[in-house]
């Protein structure tokens, strides 16, 4: 099991960085299910073993917790989305 923590380390711009695994940049497919709705389609732009970045083309109305299915390897992980921006989403694994 891994243990996710997060630290308080500050960026110019005010943003925080509360990351403590260290994301990889990443260019996979993936698909996000939730409800009785499956298969929107989206894009795995950084990955950790806590977390990721995707990026879909109309996140407008995604629950806050769904599964995300990362492809090629066909990895299946809840989600709790953590933060938006446009059209990419922060979500912690868990």
């Amino acid at each position: 099991m891994f243990h996710c923590f997060l630290t308080g380390t500050a960026y110019p711009g005010g943003m925080q960085e509360r990351r403590t695994a260290q994301r990889h940049r990443t260019f996979k497919g993936g698909s996000i299910s939730f409800d009785r709705f499956a298969g929107i389609e989206c894009v795995v732009r950084n990955l950790s073993d806590c977390g990721a970045c995707i990026e879909l083309d109309c996140p407008g109305s995604l629950p806050q917790d769904f599964s995300l299915i990362i492809r090629p390897e066909n990895i299946r992980r809840s989600c709790h989305l953590v933060w938006r921006a446009d059209q990419r989403l922060g979500v912690r694994f868990g």
